[in-house]
């Protein structure tokens, strides 16, 4: 009987705190075969718009087919790059301007595919997974927004 895989959740309830972030760090410290990490911290904006600022985004998903996308997304950049660890988390719900919506986290034993699977991982995320953002503004208007 073959085993059902699981698509790792990559969700976080409302903005990724920094104590997630540095307790993710520090959990790799005992893994001595690394030798690089490469980290993409996305925050939200307070772009100005049409009748004020931006104050939060609230993040909605059709969360059962972006894990599955993810999974996918994880496995090619796994199988491209010789990567230690991979990690990401992508907030749900609202995230308020200067509070962190996106964690991407990826280790090797050389810094270069690091950054290189980090960075291809981010533009993959951005442009594949259905994940949209309704920008919050001041004047209490709603506006969906568009991934760049």
């Amino acid at each position: 009987m073959e085993k059902q895989r699981k698509p790792k959740n990559i969700f976080v309830e409302g903005p990724i705190s920094p104590e997630k972030i540095a307790n993710s760090i520090a959990n790799h410290s005992s893994k001595t075969d690394i030798g690089g990490h490469s980290i993409f911290l996305g925050q939200v904006r307070a772009d100005e718009k049409e009748g004020g600022k931006v104050r939060a985004i609230a993040y909605t998903a059709y969360e059962e087919m972006a894990l599955e996308k993810a999974y996918e997304i994880r496995e090619a950049v796994f199988s491209k790059y010789p990567l230690t660890c991979m990690h990401i988390y992508h907030s749900l719900g609202e995230v308020k301007t200067g509070e962190i919506c996106l964690f991407v986290f990826t280790s090797s034993r050389h810094r270069k595919a690091a950054i290189d699977a980090c960075e291809e991982l981010v533009e993959r995320i951005k442009k594949e997974l259905p994940i949209w953002g309704k920008e919050l503004v001041d004047n209490e208007k709603e506006v969906w927004k568009e991934n760049q």
